[in-house]
Formats: C-alpha cells, sequence, structure tokens
C-alpha cells in the first residue's frame, strides 16, 4: 500500500516540477496541481485504505481497557419475528394472534396498502 502511494506522490511532484518549469507554467499551477492531484486524493486512499487498522487498534485498546468484556462470549442477536401470523382472535396463550391470512414480517405487503402481491413479472405477450 506504501509502495503505490510513495510512487504516486512521486509522479504528482514530477508533474508540479514540469508545472513550475514550463514557459507557461506558473508556480500557483504547480501547487494547484500538487494539491489537487497529490495531496487530496492520496489522502483519501490512505485514509481510506487505513480503515482496517484503525479498527483493530480501537478494538485492541477497547479490549485492554475492559478485559472481562473480552473473555465474555458475544451477546446472541435479537430473535426474528415469526414469518407467518397466527390467524384468529387473540386468547390468553396467543397474544399476538390476529385475524389476516397474510404472512407476517418486513416483506409480508411491501407497499404497505394491505393487498395481496402482484406477480413479480409481467406476462409475455405472445404474437399471433
Amino acid at each position: 500500500m506504501h509502495l503505490v502511494a510513495v510512487a504516486w506522490a512521486y509522479v504528482v511532484l514530477m508533474m508540479a516540477l514540469a508545472e513550475a518549469m514550463s514557459p507557461q507554467g506558473t508556480i500557483v499551477g504547480a501547487l494547484i496541481t500538487l494539491a489537487l492531484y497529490g495531496v487530496l486524493p492520496l489522502g483519501l486512499v490512505l485514509y481510506i485504505l487505513g480503515t482496517p487498522q484503525r479498527r483493530r487498534a480501537r478494538r485492541a485498546a477497547e479490549a485492554a481497557e475492559s478485559p472481562e468484556r473480552a473473555d465474555a462470549p458475544p451477546t446472541e442477536p435479537p430473535s426474528a419475528p415469526p414469518l407467518v401470523a397466527v390467524v384468529g382472535p387473540p386468547t390468553p396463550d396467543r397474544p399476538g394472534a390476529t385475524s389476516s391470512p397474510w404472512p407476517a414480517g418486513p416483506s409480508a405487503t411491501p407497499d404497505g396498502r394491505g393487498h395481496a402481491p402482484g406477480d413479480a413479472v409481467a406476462p409475455v405477450r405472445k404474437e399471433t
């Protein structure tokens, strides 16, 4: 990763020097070339590529801060809601029962209108 960054910085530095030494070039143009082709993009790429190292360092610091938390097993994620609704009136043994025949869950009524979902693909009309 650092080899690519060094090569990129070298090429941009040569571009800026060529801009500054050119008869039509200016020092301001060289500084703009250095900033817009070198410093800003290189800083952004190095920041993005350095994210895994920063994350590992942060987790290691958190684990060193509280060792009892590092030994504890990971917590279980919350259980998913039921995929099919219980049909019928609510009773003490079925408190979440509904009178809806449609399955419960986030994909049951995608548009939120309560109508039965239509075909996913429109039928193909055949030429005669």
